[in-house]
């Protein structure tokens, strides 16, 4: 993994009222969220880059009222083919 060292204002760390490491956490599911919803990044890299199961993701997806459902018709046939 890639350390990438982001300076923030300290006060930043209040307006969403969480301790540095919550805020980092919460910015990169933000990230993965919207690029993800831009279709820039699939479900699973968004996963990835959130730092969360596909599941967590899934459910982080909700809670900032994005559709899971971003697949193109070709997507949604591959991940229907890879279904165990």
């Amino acid at each position: 993994m890639k350390t990438v060292p982001i300076h923030l204002p300290s006060t930043v760390f209040s307006a969403l009222r969480k301790n540095p490491e919550e805020f980092v956490q919460e910015m990169r599911i933000a990230a993965a969220v919207k690029w993800y919803e831009l279709s820039e990044i699939s479900q699973a890299k968004a996963a990835e880059v959130a730092g969360l199961t596909r599941a967590e993701f899934i459910n982080a997806l909700s809670r900032y009222r994005v559709d899971f459902m971003q697949y193109t018709p070709e997507e949604l046939a591959q991940e229907i083919a890879n279904v165990d």
